[in-house]
């Protein structure tokens, strides 16, 4: 048989293993500082860019899309190539790819910390990247099918599968939740609202978990695990059921992010059904590959690469387990909004993403560099320091979830609240410092697995082009025997892209379509109306310090909830949310209510000095608030992109709004001018200028939490000021 000689490219796959390090230590330094933030605000540095409500977008996206993206470019450029016995389709276009995807981590980076965000958990990018995204994935797709359609391996291994479902439900997921209208150049407003846009966004943030972080790593575990056991996979047919019943089922469980919540309670109870359903695929998928090690185990305990990849699974096995659970209506009414929720991501980001992304490290590393790993000693270490570290993160914060959610249903003898917040949270802060040595402790781990692949590049000599032969693929179709059904789709890339598109996309439809078509799933409010000019400017200043990463507004239907914070939510109150700040964790208390709970100089000096408040707080100050001019100039162009939104502004409102903000910011000015204890801090600091408030961003903030959640209350407050 006729054989044709071809080279791998290896320089890009080092390329994206020198960016997964790179990355996974600038993403995990962020990570350990937003953890000692939680418990010591001096660490916020009373700084903008450096407040926790900036950090924290920065840290999860330089995990996840810089270090777990550059991994997953890492672990396909090097197993499709021979998987597909071909090189790239482009080397132009892997380079292109490369440098795009820095680009726009670089980019994320430094808009994230300038206040540049859309206010969603795990898309904040504002319009212009987002578009650099999809053009980059598009690239990357076209460099992958490329490489696909001129393979020479007739049918698709199981991680290619995985790999062409990643592709086109990221791009699914991106666009659809990406929807924007922009007001500026690196400003947009969410092209959904309220019920709308919290569906669309935990549609698109649990499915970023399901199909960025799980099932490209899943095509992954399925290539390099039995590389390093040097063992074919447990079951074929099971791969194929793990596969169609992991991407069919999992679209559908996003509404479990929004239980008790103002969203409709069939969307919920689907979210719940379909959570529940995925512990089959899921643990499927991990029996596979823990049984793919069967009579393997002697070699587990002298690997370190074998020994991250079975915390890995073991990890991806148990969080894929707590998941679904915590999807129960009566668990999750005791763990969201706790730091519960922040273990059980972490056992996942940690053990499952961390460790899997380790261990191809050190497996393909040395592979690229023809030489052998510097230390197995090393690389044993830090499996022990890492897993300590997972430990020593995870078991405090679900202690302190247990305890929040204790503390917060708690009730006295004679019916009243036991425990104030604050006490809720001063009485967790020892599981928050525990937590942060845990973060440091892993991030050791990362330094010493530094440390042994420098050396091992330093003891080899990259082969950027490995020579490799196969036959083409016309000469090895012939089949003998009875063919498996399945081998009909994976000898057809097209159809397994169609076919993944189809099963991802049934449930996003059905989820999606009645919520939008279906008027009687958001009933309107007619006490409802608009946010004045100023208030739109305060909302967008809350969006822009992060707010939302600390703070819900979303009171859910609970004797404690309403009980601390007042009347329960209701759907028709977010109609003019663009987008919706429900929030996924409370840091500090919930503010669906906080409109007229406090006078205005009550929150100026609390944003200036939170402690002067309420003793404990952990909150970070805002002194530049105090310090910024509002850019109102802005304003008729917020008010233009609303109307477009269907807010229902006037015709020609945007030219009169600035006139209706000064008189709002005046009275609001008015007011902090003529406090007794406003009026001397100003006499003893230069920070505070009384005398032109009206124009500094403190005044718009402080109107939008004055608006918070009056509008069922009664007749809204500012609106009545400008009548």
């Amino acid at each position: 048989m006729q054989v044709e000689k071809f080279y791998y490219d290896n320089k890009i796959v080092k390329m994206f293993a020198y960016a997964t390090i790179l990355w996974g230590v600038v993403g995990m330094l962020a990570g350990l500082l937003a953890a000692i933030q939680i418990y010591l605000p001096g660490a916020n540095f009373n700084l903008a860019p450096t407040t926790f409500g900036r950090v924290r977008p920065v840290h999860t996206n330089a995990v996840i899309f810089a270090f777990v993206g550059n991994g997953i470019f890492m672990g396909v450029y090097y197993s499709l190539q021979r998987l597909c016995k071909a090189r790239m389709f482009s080397d132009a276009l892997s380079k292109f790819h490369f440098w795009g995807w820095q680009l726009i981590i670089v980019s994320a980076a430094v808009t994230l910390l300038a206040g540049y965000t859309t206010g969603k958990e795990y898309a904040e990018l504002e319009w212009p990247i987002d578009i650099a995204i999809a053009v980059v994935w598009v690239v990357f797709g076209i460099n992958m099918f490329g490489t696909i359609i001129k393979r020479r391996e007739s049918h698709l291994y199981v991680a290619i599968w995985f790999y062409i479902a990643t592709w086109v439900t990221v791009a699914m997921l991106h666009i659809v939740n990406s929807f924007e209208i922009p007001f500026s150049a690196f400003k947009s407003y969410s092209w959904y609202a309220g019920v709308q846009d919290a569906l669309v966004q935990w549609w698109y943030g649990h499915n970023a978990v399901a199909f960025f972080l799980t099932t490209p790593y899943l095509g992954l575990m399925y290539y390099f695990l039995p590389k390093a056991a040097n063992r074919p996979v447990y079951s074929y047919r099971l791969s194929i059921v793990h596969f169609w019943a992991l991407i069919f089922i999992y679209i559908w469980a996003g509404p479990h992010h929004l239980l008790y919540t103002a969203l409709p309670d069939w969307a919920q109870s689907l979210g719940v059904v379909f959570s529940v359903m995925l512990i089959a695929p899921s643990w499927g998928g991990m029996l596979n590959g823990l049984f793919t090690l069967r009579g393997a185990w002697d070699k587990v305990r002298e690997d370190p690469v074998l020994k991250f990849m079975v915390v890995a699974i073991t990890c991806y096995g148990m969080a894929t387990f707590e998941g679904p659970m915590l999807s129960l209506k009566s668990v999750n009414a005791i763990s969201h909004f706790t730091d519960w929720t922040i273990a059980h991501v972490h056992v996942g980001a940690l053990g499952w993403n961390g460790f899997l992304t380790f261990s191809v490290l050190y497996w393909i590393i040395p592979k690229i560099f023809n030489t052998t790993l510097y230390s197995k000693k090393l690389a044993s270490t830090h499996f022990w320091i890492g897993t300590i570290g997972i430990v020593l993160y995870a078991v405090p914060l679900y202690w302190a979830g247990f305890t929040q959610a204790m503390m917060w249903k708690n009730f006295t003898d004679d019916g009243t609240l036991k425990f104030q917040f604050l006490e809720t949270v001063t009485n967790i802060i020892p599981m928050y410092i525990t937590r942060s040595a845990g973060g440091a402790l892993y991030l050791v781990g990362v330094f010493v697995m530094v440390y042994n692949l420098w050396k091992t590049v330093a003891s080899g000599s990259l082969v950027a082009n490995e020579e490799a032969e196969a036959a083409p693929l016309a000469k090895i179709t012939e089949t003998h025997g009875k063919e498996h059904w399945h081998r009909w789709i994976e000898k057809r890339p097209v159809q397994m892209l169609v076919f993944s598109l189809i099963a991802v996309a049934i449930g996003g439809v059905l989820e999606l379509v009645p919520t939008f078509l279906v008027k009687s799933n958001v009933p309107t409010i007619a006490s409802v109306k608009p946010y004045t000019p100023l208030e739109l400017q305060g909302r967008d200043i809350y969006v822009r310090e992060g707010c939302y990463t600390c703070h819900s507004q979303m009171i859910r239907p609970f004797r404690d909830e309403v009980a601390r914070y007042g009347e329960y939510s209701k759907a028709g109150e977010f109609v003019y949310d663009h987008p919706f700040q429900w929030g996924s964790k409370r840091t500090g208390p919930d503010l669906a209510r906080e409109g007229g709970k406090y006078p205005d100089s009550w929150h100026y000096n609390h944003m200036l000095d939170p402690r002067s408040m309420s003793p404990g707080s952990i909150m970070p100050n805002y002194p530049w608030l105090f310090k910024n001019d509002l850019n109102t100039e802005i304003t008729p162009a917020k008010i233009r992109a609303m109307q477009t939104l269907g807010v229902p502004y006037e015709k020609g409102y945007d030219e009169v709004a600035n006139k209706d903000l000064n008189k709002q910011a005046k009275a609001i000015a008015g007011r902090l001018q003529n406090d007794e204890q406003i009026k001397k801090l100003a006499a003893v600091s230069d920070e505070i200028d009384l005398k032109n408030i009206d124009k500094k961003e403190i005044v718009a903030l402080i109107a939008y939490l004055q608006r918070i959640g009056t509008d069922i209350k009664g007749e809204h407050k500012q609106v009545a000021e400008l009548k």
